[in-house]
């Protein structure tokens, strides 16, 4: 049970973003919201079910999968098309379907 009570805030911390207002942080997810239908409707449902958005401090990170360097080439144009993303760090991965 001490063990327990010992690691509980060290998972409840990290979903506390101290650095962010209240405010900044419902930008941010409205940002990811808008990313993800960005997404949707510009490089395709498939596509986007490997890819991970986060956004802080209006800088949005995409990770995961994609199958050409097309499909990350639009992912990242398709992020710096919505309002108010500051900047985009693509990380994707172009893994070919086999």
């Amino acid at each position: 049970m001490k063990r327990v009570l010992l690691l509980l805030p060290l998972v409840i911390l990290p979903a506390c973003r101290t650095n962010e207002s209240p405010e900044g942080q419902l930008s941010d997810l409205k940002i990811a919201t808008e990313v993800k239908s960005k997404l949707v409707s510009d490089v395709g449902l498939s596509s986007v079910t490997n890819i991970s958005i986060d956004s802080t401090n209006r800088v949005v990170t995409l990770s995961g999968q994609v199958e050409t360097p097309e499909i990350q080439s639009k992912a990242e144009a398709a992020a710096k098309s919505v309002p108010d993303v500051a900047r985009v760090v693509d990380t994707l991965q172009v893994i070919p379907k086999r």
